[in-house]
């Protein structure tokens, strides 16, 4: 082996890795025992992020710019079907008791919050909520969703029953990510254009109060649950690091290297592996736990953003 080169994982028997590539409008499929692209799905304009449905039939891809849902197969790669006239679906989640489907308007300044029957989305109530809202987080009780206001530095709260906006708290510079713990009274927050995590403390629905700061790096953007039910990870994206957080002691625990503008990410069912796209070199990095080093490189498509896997760790 030349010097300096790096060697792929072993091979993992799996589902694929779904990379979505925000300015070609599709998704790389990544063949996750070869670690190789394998085909290109074309969705539709500025597909951000994917969430599974509940019954984990269907992975849906929003496109943001085509006001659209893309369902895609997560086991054979297959598209399944269209759904259209979703406005600007930046972010989505589904809330935990299965009952709610939330989708964040990053271009169009509101929330939408849908019933879900099992099958289809009926818009229930749309809420401005001000400047650019960026990503989404459900509280374990299904009560309330948190929504960070990217543009206007803010923290806002939802109530599901009601479908009103109950909280608005400022934040520091450019609020991302939205991270809550399992027993539903701590939220961290990622600042893109500061240095580290901001804590919240949310319990028994209260308004957000500032509780704490974790230093990580600079461009803190996306979190992804390490799967043991104490550890977060999260991307710092200007600083090219990822960091490991123990969200029961609210400190970083490890950090390791990210290149090139290290955004979304998901981590292989056993912890062992974290699967992060970097944005700015169109690549899907792969990055060895326990070795706290990057192992190999797929190139995707232009400006990779959300990356999933059905074969992931746990979501706490």
């Amino acid at each position: 082996m030349a010097p300096g080169a790096i060697t792929p994982p072993a091979p993992r028997h799996g589902a694929p890795v779904f990379v979505l590539n925000s300015l070609d409008g599709n998704v790389s499929v990544i063949d996750s025992q070869r670690w190789v692209e394998i085909k290109r799905i074309p969705t539709g304009k500025e597909p951000h992020h994917l969430y599974l449905t509940p019954d984990e039939r269907s992975v849906i891809v929003a496109n943001a710019g085509s006001d659209s849902l893309t369902f895609i197969d997560p086991r054979t790669a297959e598209v399944q079907r269209v759904v259209r006239g979703i406005l600007d679906p930046y972010h989505l989640r589904f809330s935990p008791d299965m009952k709610w489907f939330v989708t964040a308007a990053n271009r169009l300044n509101h929330i939408d919050i849908y019933r879900w029957d099992g099958s289809d989305p009926t818009l229930v109530k749309r809420i401005a909520t001000g400047r650019t809202p960026s990503h989404l987080w459900i509280d374990p009780h299904s009560t309330t969703v948190w929504a960070s206001m990217q543009d206007s530095d803010e923290l806002v709260a939802v109530d599901l029953a009601s479908q009103t906006l109950t909280h608005r708290v400022k934040t520091g510079s450019l609020p991302a990510d939205v991270f809550g713990t399992p027993d539903g009274q701590r939220l961290l927050l990622g600042l893109t254009g500061g240095t580290g995590v901001e804590v919240y403390d949310v319990a028994g629905g209260k308004a957000p109060e500032l509780v704490g700061k974790i230093p990580t790096g600079k461009g803190a953007h996306a979190f992804r649950a390490a799967g043991d039910r104490r550890h977060v990870y999260v991307s710092n994206r200007v600083a090219n690091t990822i960091s490991k957080i123990d969200y029961t002691q609210m400190q970083v625990v490890a950090n390791m290297p990210a290149p090139s503008g290290p955004d979304c990410m998901d981590v292989s069912a056993d912890g062992t592996l974290i699967m992060v796209g970097s944005r700015w070199a169109g690549k899907l990095t792969l990055i060895d736990v326990a070795k706290r080093q990057v192992v190999h490189q797929v190139k995707v498509g232009k400006s990779p953003h959300g990356v999933w896997t059905l074969d992931h760790a746990g979501r706490f």
